[in-house]
C-alpha cells in the first residue's frame, strides 16, 4: 500500500501542469507556478522521491498508427487465485494490442482496453489469443465509440461546513 504524501496547493499545481504536459521546460513550469526555477525543480524532485511522480508519459493516437478499432473487454477468470490473476496478468500485458487492463470488483474479474486494425484483427486476438487460456472462462467486448480523457487529477475538495439550524 501507498502511503499518502502530504501536497500543498504548489504541489498540486505543479502536478497539475506536468500532467498537462510532460515536457514542460523547468523554466516555463516555474513561470507558470509562480516559483524561482531552483525551488520549481527541487518541489519536482521531492514529488519522484516521494513516489507521487511516478514517471511522465506521451499519448499516441492509435488511429494514427493503423490501429483504427479499440474496444474494452471485460473477462472473467476461474479459479481466481493469486496465481492465475499473476499469470493472466502477465499474459495480457506482453500483447501488443494491450492499452492498459484493470483487476476490478464486481461482475468482471478485468477490464481490458485494446487496439486493432479492424474487427477481423479484434476477432483473431479474442479468439485465437484470449479465449485460447485456460484460466479465461467468459469475456464481453464492447467496442469503443469514443474516449473522453479526464483532465489532471486535481486535490480533492475539503467537504463543506454542515450549516446549524437556528
Amino acid at each position: 500500500m501507498t502511503n499518502t504524501v502530504e501536497l500543498d496547493s504548489v504541489d498540486w499545481r505543479i502536478l497539475e501542469e506536468l500532467q498537462n504536459d510532460a515536457t514542460l521546460p523547468n523554466r516555463t513550469l516555474a513561470e507558470r507556478i509562480g516559483l524561482a526555477a531552483s525551488s520549481c525543480l527541487q518541489r519536482v524532485r521531492r514529488l519522484r522521491e516521494q513516489g507521487v511522480i511516478t514517471g511522465s508519459h506521451i499519448d499516441v493516437d492509435p488511429a494514427a498508427t493503423g490501429l483504427t478499432l479499440e474496444a474494452v473487454v471485460s473477462i472473467n477468470v476461474r479459479p481466481h487465485t493469486r496465481a492465475v490473476v499473476d499469470s493472466f496478468r502477465e499474459f495480457v500485458m506482453a500483447q501488443p494490442e494491450t492499452r492498459s487492463l484493470l483487476h476490478v470488483s464486481g461482475q468482471a474479474d478485468f477490464m481490458l482496453h485494446v487496439a486493432v486494425a479492424d474487427s477481423a484483427h479484434l476477432q483473431s486476438f479474442l479468439v485465437d489469443k484470449l479465449s485460447a487460456r485456460t484460466e479465461v472462462r467468459h469475456f464481453t467486448t464492447s467496442v469503443v465509440l469514443e474516449q473522453v480523457h479526464t483532465r489532471a487529477l486535481t486535490p480533492p475538495r475539503p467537504p463543506r461546513p454542515a450549516r446549524r439550524r437556528g
